[in-house]
């Protein structure tokens, strides 16, 4: 992959350059540590001199209190081993009009966060006292009164927009009030060995990368009420490009590692490898495309999934207004291997992923769902093995054969693997997609399920070679409407029937 050589070299460059650049301090600039005390100024003078000359600004050991800070060209902000930067809580200090991040950087190059100290957004303690301030008429919000605070009214812990050459090292980032990290239009984005720890409020996603480019992001450590990783295209419409994942260990109230919701661009040559997921709400990976935009070119091999909701999402809608249609194509998903218990996988969690608003269903499968006349095309996946907790029941909910077209199309809903409601389905669910293929893949349950071990409606170019499935009570093991150019080979079944493939028209 093209991008990594030159990610090698950047972080090469942010290595040697902070070795021999100047250092600044911020109490040589007039910071004082201690909850008491306001820093802002003094770490923005700090920051503003470092940029002229080049060079590290230095958070030394102790707690230091600010307000937004801008990072510059040619500044590594460096965190000491015991140096904590704390978010005010007055959140009139981050702007009355339009909310800043507490350390934002617009159209910069050579920029740098480093360090193994700690970045604390304080986002329970800003989130009550904005509350204070919607209820004294001092700001307004659309959505609390029904809801809670908007997005736009929380500081967002680091936020970038069109930078250049951005590295993201060793720092743990806490508590933000909205999105942890948020990168826009960025291009030469590394970040690696990053602790998030973030669950005091929602909408507080880890990593989010939004029409970014030649972007790296490794051995990070990720601990969200909402996404883990998630790469978006969105606002002023652009393309996720060049994404490389590796080695990161993500736990969500929402879902893993995730391509959307916000996908009105794209998202091309996307590689993840070797991640694990756990107790996790959502998806552990969930590929969506629903405002018009497109996903082509997605690789993803090493996938850990313990005691998570869904194993694989992945949908085409069509939730824009305007006549373009999104497309999916060119995935594969390979190594994966994951436990789907019959639980809420992240209760006891301080915030937990909201109850579906759908009717009861039983434990729903990994799906890969289109909308008609417009298809998933080319999808591959190999090695994989899911185990699913069972449980299911026809007292529950049940899709008899006759009845596989009362499963909503929901076009325009947000994407959630549990959209559908009830799905005939316990192992896997491809509806609206052509160019399917199965190779390697072993499905189980813990305890009973009556349903179906996989459902294909309206798929063409259906390969399938070497499938286990462990337990089975229901005849039908595989079931195929609507379908055509279709290749099953090597299957292993826990009993051997005549009807274990049923034909539908």
């Amino acid at each position: 992959m093209k991008i990594l050589p030159y990610l090698f070299i950047l972080s090469l460059f942010f290595s040697k350059a902070s070795a021999q650049s100047k250092s600044f301090n911020i109490v040589d600039f007039g910071a004082k540590s201690g909850l008491q005390f306001s820093n802002s100024k003094a770490i923005q003078k700090t920051i503003d001199a470092a940029s002229k000359a080049g060079g590290r600004v230095i958070i030394p050991s102790g707690q230091f209190v600010t307000g937004p800070i801008q990072l510059k060209s040619n500044v590594e902000l460096y965190l000491s081993d015991d140096a904590e930067l704390l978010g005010t809580v007055n959140r009139l200090d981050y702007g009355k009009q339009r909310v800043s991040a507490l350390i934002y950087a617009k159209a910069q190059h050579n920029i740098a966060i480093t360090g193994k100290g700690t970045i604390n957004g304080r986002g329970a303690e800003v989130v009550k006292n904005l509350l204070l301030l919607l209820h004294q008429g001092i700001l307004t919000d659309e959505t609390w009164v029904v809801k809670r605070p908007s997005e736009s009214n929380r500081p967002r812990l680091i936020a970038f927009s069109n930078c250049e050459d951005v590295s993201i090292k060793n720092v743990t980032m806490k508590n933000s009030a909205g999105w942890v990290q948020d990168f826009v239009n960025c291009n030469r984005l590394y970040i690696d060995s990053v602790t998030v720890e973030s669950t005091v409020y929602w909408n507080n996603d880890g990593i989010d990368i939004v029409n970014s480019k030649n972007v790296r992001i490794t051995n990070c450590n990720i601990d969200a009420a909402d996404d883990g990783i998630c790469l978006k295209s969105e606002g002023s419409p652009g393309i996720c490009e060049n994404i490389f994942v590796a080695n990161c260990i993500i736990r969500s109230s929402a879902s893993g590692f995730k391509l959307g919701t916000g996908s009105y661009g794209g998202f091309k040559n996307i590689k993840v490898r070797n991640i694990t997921v756990y107790n996790t709400y959502r998806s552990a990976i969930a590929l969506e495309a629903v405002d018009g935009g497109f996903i082509d070119g997605v690789d993803i091999e090493g996938v850990t999934a313990k005691y998570t909701g869904n194993a694989i999402f992945i949908r085409l809608g069509h939730r824009n207004k305007t006549s373009e249609y999104s497309s999916i194509k060119n995935i594969r998903i390979a190594k994966l291997k994951a436990d789907i218990p019959n639980a809420k996988p992240d209760a006891g969690y301080p915030l937990e992923g909201p109850l579906p608003k759908v009717p009861p269903h039983n434990l729903l499968p990994a799906s890969i769902t289109g909308i008609p006349n417009h298809f998933v095309e080319n999808v591959i996946l190999e090695d994989i093995e899911i185990t699913y907790g069972g449980g299911a029941s026809e007292k529950v909910a049940h899709i008899p054969l006759d009845k596989l077209d009362s499963v909503v199309e929901n076009e325009a809903g947000y994407p959630e693997f549990s959209m559908f409601g009830e799905l005939p389905a316990w192992g896997f669910y491809v509806r609206h997609a052509k160019g399917i293929s199965f190779k390697n893949i072993k499905l189980g349950y813990k305890t009973s399920d009556f349903r179906h071990a996989l459902v294909f409606d309206d798929v063409s170019s259906i390969n399938i070679d070497g499938l286990q499935i462990e337990k089975g009570e229901n005849p039908h093991q595989i079931i195929l409407k609507k379908t055509e150019k279709v290749s099953i080979k090597n299957l292993k079944l826990p009993f051997n029937t005549k009807d274990a493939v049923k034909e539908l028209p």
